[in-house]
């Protein structure tokens, strides 16, 4: 069994701490390790394979940094250009998976879900082994239990051809409103669609073929098409962009009379938006979640998140409040499914705060706007031990770097030399430069930027040691 993780989504609905660049799925929002490393950790079953990762292109070098964190690693990394939902993500793992000869099940599970419960997963898993090995596409349905109006749901029935606690898939109905929701929990027959599968590899691609062959055409010359280096795919983007946009669910479950679905009581939460943020975690007396600098007076059931300065709330009851460094954000709980509408509209507005935060990672470190002005910038900038910035230089800006902690080495044209704590350097305009820490503790710098132009795009990489081309608009 192999799982094929899926990683690529941008959790538009968790902003402002949920970003294009920095997506929820790399965020420790229920615990000390992120929705994905949480994901790739319970698949430590016997028999399972390492598993089959598949993400956008901006977001290979985080993949790999959390991967070594939890000392994990992938099969394969899938490298998708831009998003084209999961039908097509799943193909280009199991067209890859035959193509290696390797007809196996796949275990297809989104990267930013949580599960309480180990043992009702296995469990779960175990039954639909049983009916995926029949050729069966198994769906993990989650009892419905409340009147959720933010999930899909199943009506599965009875079918004496399946093993025992499987059902059969008899429709699917989209996110119905409050009155039908109550009627489907009464009636106890329909599932929450978790959006996590089982089915053998050939079995999908048949599926696939014959229910929208346009995805399976096109990803199949997308695959052909895509260039390998490693353990890294790069999906060809010429090609992947003539990809219909489709789920699973429409493409194929919706459509195959094979579809069924195992009951998952396992403690599943989407982590779609605040609301799910606030269920699944420990409250006060008075049912608030807080985290960070926090003062509450007569407030109830909201939830607080400060991320440096001091948030009060005073008499409010199901608020939510989400202060990063650089945007606030507050809203009613019932309301937060539509935070996705303010994100299309800040988009809609070019306003960079949907895109990244003021602390951007790269794979050698990380920046952190501090202050900005007309023609100046300042940056927190921190070095990993052993890592270098590309060989650069700038057409519009020149920099003062001074070093907080560490030791760093500098290429300014034809001088190379090394600042311990407390010493500076100036790089002047157009000079060609790199930063590296040849230390073995985390180097810190403050950089102060000066010129007529300071955008990131201002960078011509003469050698990068990361594969990154000037295309890709990045500090270093």
């Amino acid at each position: 069994m192999t799982p094929i993780i899926l990683s690529g989504g941008s959790g538009s609905r968790l902003w402002p701490l949920s970003r294009k660049l920095y997506p929820k799925q790399f965020l420790a929002l229920t615990g000390e390790q992120t929705l994905f490393q949480q994901t790739l950790q319970r698949l430590s079953i016997e028999g399972m394979q390492p598993p089959v990762l598949v993400s956008n292109q901006e977001h290979r070098f985080i993949v790999q940094e959390q991967l070594e964190q939890i000392g994990q690693q992938a099969q394969l990394l899938l490298l998708e250009p831009f998003g084209r939902n999961t039908a097509p993500a799943v193909a280009m793992a199991a067209l890859q998976l035959v193509a290696e000869g390797r007809d196996e099940l796949m275990l297809v599970l989104p990267a930013d879900h949580v599960l309480d419960d180990q043992q009702a997963f296995r469990q779960a898993l175990a039954l639909a082994t049983v009916a995926a090995e029949k050729g069966e596409m198994v769906l993990f349905g989650v009892p419905a239990n409340r009147p959720e109006t933010g999930y899909g749901y199943i009506l599965g029935e009875t079918d004496g051809e399946l093993p025992d606690g499987v059902a059969r898939v008899s429709s699917f109905v989209e996110k119905p409103d409050a009155k039908r929701a109550s009627e489907y929990v009464e009636s106890g027959n329909y599932y929450w669609n978790s959006g996590m599968f089982l089915f053998r590899a050939s079995r999908f691609l048949e599926e696939l073929k014959q229910h929208d062959v346009d995805i399976y055409d096109t990803c199949l010359l997308a695959l052909e098409r895509s260039q390998r280096e490693g353990e890294q795919i790069a999906i060809d983007p010429a090609t992947f962009a003539c990809c219909p946009d489709n789920s699973i669910d429409y493409a194929v479950m919706e459509k195959t009379d094979r579809a069924c679905v195992v009951p998952l009581s396992a403690g599943w939460n989407d982590v779609g938006s605040w609301s799910s943020i606030w269920e699944v975690h420990d409250k006060d007396a008075a049912g608030n979640v807080v985290s960070g600098d926090v003062l509450l007076e007569d407030s109830r059931n909201c939830l607080v998140h400060g991320n440096g300065k001091l948030v009060s709330v005073l008499g409010l009851d199901d608020i939510v409040v989400v202060e990063t460094k650089d945007a606030t954000m507050v809203a009613h709980k019932d309301r937060v499914q539509d935070v996705k509408k303010l994100v299309g509209k800040l988009d809609e507005q070019g306003r960079s705060e949907t895109q990244n935060h003021c602390a951007v990672y790269r794979p050698w470190g990380s920046y952190d706007s501090v202050d900005m002005g007309g023609r100046f910038q300042v940056k927190h900038i921190t070095v990993k031990p052993g890592a270098q910035l590309s060989l650069q230089m700038h057409h519009h800006r020149a920099e003062h770097w001074i070093v907080v902690s560490g030791t760093a080495r500098v290429t300014c044209d034809d001088r190379e030399f090394l600042l311990t704590e407390n010493q500076s350097t100036y790089i002047p305009m157009t000079s060609v430069h790199r930063l590296s820490n040849p230390g073995k503790i985390p180097l810190e710098i403050i950089e102060v930027q000066s010129g007529t132009y300071l955008g990131e795009d201002d960078i011509e990489r003469l050698e990068d040691v990361y594969g990154r081309s000037d295309a890709v608009a990045a500090h270093g």
